[in-house]
């Protein structure tokens, strides 16, 4: 990769080699040998809340970001070490090995041994966004974390319709006439003598009527009574979401030539 001032880096979009975003540029680790971006920690997830570190030894510039020769699984299954301190030799070696990359002093002669934390500290204090420090001007940049938050729907679960018939009894009274046999004894009389006196005198004989009943008689029919379908409503909560931000705290150490002593303010007022 071409020199390059690491302030630039900050911000930049990395692109993966096959042509996916695989996040920012976040933080930028320089070679203290040489003052040339080394490493670049790259913000990757939905919200950014993953950090990876990425070695620029093959990576090139273009006009969309920073491409590396890594995919996404690469970055995320990358050795997780704090980018806001330099590297040790054994940190900048394990990530060269894990991005197939070759490791020596002579590559790489900033990395710093496992015993050097303290050193370790100050030489980080010289990268990322802080662009004060003895080589730059006379103003700290003082930075804090923002949290941001998105949404993402998920399935919660499902409902649905299932039809099953159920058998029940129903009960109705329906009115059914049937007939009855009753005698009736008629005298006769002149109206009716010829009808009763034809015939023998003394004889046998038999008389049938048919007597005759209603029944109920039942028949079933399907029919359509309504329809039924699923609708889903919007109903909107409140979602409460706590995470850990950082922020920079710039204090001052020592007291101003100028600025009087509290005792000599006090010897001030008793004058």
């Amino acid at each position: 990769m071409a020199a390059q001032n690491p302030q630039d880096l900050i911000g930049q979009q990395v692109v993966g080699n096959d042509g996916g975003k695989l996040g920012k540029v976040d933080n930028v680790l320089v070679d203290q040998a040489t003052g040339e971006p080394e490493f670049i920690s790259v913000r990757t997830g939905l919200f950014g809340m993953r950090e990876s570190i990425v070695p620029l030894a093959e990576a090139t510039t273009a006009s969309d970001g920073i491409t590396v020769p890594y995919d996404e699984r690469q970055l995320k299954e990358a050795p997780n070490f704090d980018a806001d301190h330099a590297l040790s030799q054994d940190e900048e070696q394990s990530l060269y090995a894990h991005y197939g990359l070759d490791y020596g002093h002579e590559h790489s002669p900033t990395g710093l041994p496992e015993a050097s934390a303290e050193t370790s500290g100050r030489s980080a204090a010289q990268t990322g966004y802080d662009t004060s420090g003895p080589t730059t001007d006379d103003a700290m940049t003082r930075s804090e974390e923002r949290l941001h938050v998105g949404k993402e729907t998920v399935e919660t679960g499902r409902a649905r319709l299932r039809k099953h018939v159920v058998t029940e009894q129903v009960q109705q009274t329906v009115p059914v006439t049937h007939e009855e046999v009753r005698v009736e004894h008629e005298p006769i009389t002149d109206a009716n003598a010829g009808s009763a006196m034809d015939g023998p005198a003394i004889s046998e004989e038999e008389h049938e009527v048919v007597l005759h009943a209603e029944r109920p008689v039942v028949a079933k029919e399907a029919v359509p009574v309504e329809r039924v379908r699923l609708t889903t409503d919007e109903v909107t909560d409140e979602a409460e979401v706590a995470e850990d931000v950082r922020r920079e705290e710039i204090t001052t150490d020592g007291a101003y030539p100028n600025e009087p002593s509290r005792e000599d303010e006090f010897s001030q007022q008793q004058v």
